[in-house]
C-alpha cells in the first residue's frame, strides 16, 4: 500500500497526492465542524469560518514566500505560523489545534516525504497543529506575542523529534560528535527561531499591533 502512495524517493506518487488531497479536505471540514463546539455551546458562525480558512489559506500563501531554506528541509518565511497563531489566539486552543492540524496536511502536499506514519505525523500533522497552543495566552498581557512564542516552541518540540527518529543519519561530519545528542534540536530551532524572531519584530511594530487588534475584534464579533 505505502508503494502505491509513495515513490523510491520518498515523494507522493499521482495516487499518493489524490488521497492526500481527499483526506486534507476531509479533515480540514472535520476540524472546522469540530472546532465550532470547542469555544463553547454555539456552533461557529459562518464569519469564524471564513477567518479559519482565510487564515490556513495565507500561511499556505507565505511559506512560499521563503527567506532562505535549509537543505535538509525547514526555512524562514514571512510569517507564515503567525496565521495558524493567531486562529488559537482568537478562537481557543482546540480551534487553533485543528485548523493548524488541517494545515500540516497542506503543508504535506506541498512539500511531501514519507518514511513512516509516525514521521509524517512529527515533521506535518502534530508539528503544525501544535501552533494552536497559542490560545492559551489569549487573555493574557501581551498574549498574541506569548502565544506565538510558546507555538514556535511546540512545533521544534515535535520536528526535534522527528529529527532525532529519523533523520540523524543527514547530520553533517563537521558537526561537532560531542554534541551529536542536541543536532536536531540546533537544526530545527535554527529557522523557526529566525523566523520567530523576525515576527515578533513585526509585531512590535505599533501600526501592525492596532491592525491586528483590529482584525481580531472583527473575528471575534
Amino acid at each position: 500500500m505505502l508503494n502505491f502512495l509513495v515513490n523510491a524517493e520518498g515523494g507522493l506518487t499521482t495516487a499518493g497526492y489524490a488521497v492526500s488531497i481527499i483526506a486534507g479536505i476531509v479533515l480540514f471540514i472535520a476540524a472546522l465542524f469540530f472546532a465550532g463546539k470547542s469555544a463553547g455551546k454555539k456552533k461557529m458562525s459562518a464569519k469564524q469560518l471564513v477567518f479559519c480558512a482565510m487564515a490556513i489559506a495565507l500561511a499556505f500563501l507565505t511559506s512560499y514566500l521563503k527567506v532562505f531554506q535549509l537543505p535538509w528541509g525547514g526555512s524562514v518565511t514571512l510569517c507564515s505560523m503567525l496565521f495558524i497563531v493567531l486562529v488559537g489566539n482568537w478562537y481557543g486552543v482546540k480551534t487553533g489545534v485543528l485548523v493548524g492540524l488541517a494545515y500540516g496536511l497542506l503543508q504535506f502536499l506541498q512539500e511531501p516525504y514519507v518514511l513512516s506514519f509516525f514521521q509524517v505525523c512529527c515533521d506535518y500533522i502534530l508539528a503544525f497543529a501544535a501552533l494552536g497552543v497559542a490560545g492559551f495566552f489569549a487573555k493574557s498581557s501581551h498574549g498574541l506575542v506569548k502565544g506565538y512564542i510558546a507555538g514556535v516552541l511546540a512545533r521544534g518540540a515535535f520536528h526535534a523529534l522527528g529529527g532525532y527518529l529519523y533523520w540523524m543519519s543527514y547530520m553533517p561530519d563537521t558537526f561537532p560528535q560531542s554534541l551529536k545528542s542536541i543536532y536536531p534540536i540546533v537544526y530545527n530551532y535554527s529557522y523557526l527561531l529566525a523566523e520567530g524572531i523576525l515576527t515578533v519584530i513585526l509585531l512590535s511594530v505599533p501600526a501592525v499591533s492596532k491592525g491586528l487588534q483590529r482584525i481580531r475584534q472583527m473575528a471575534l464579533e
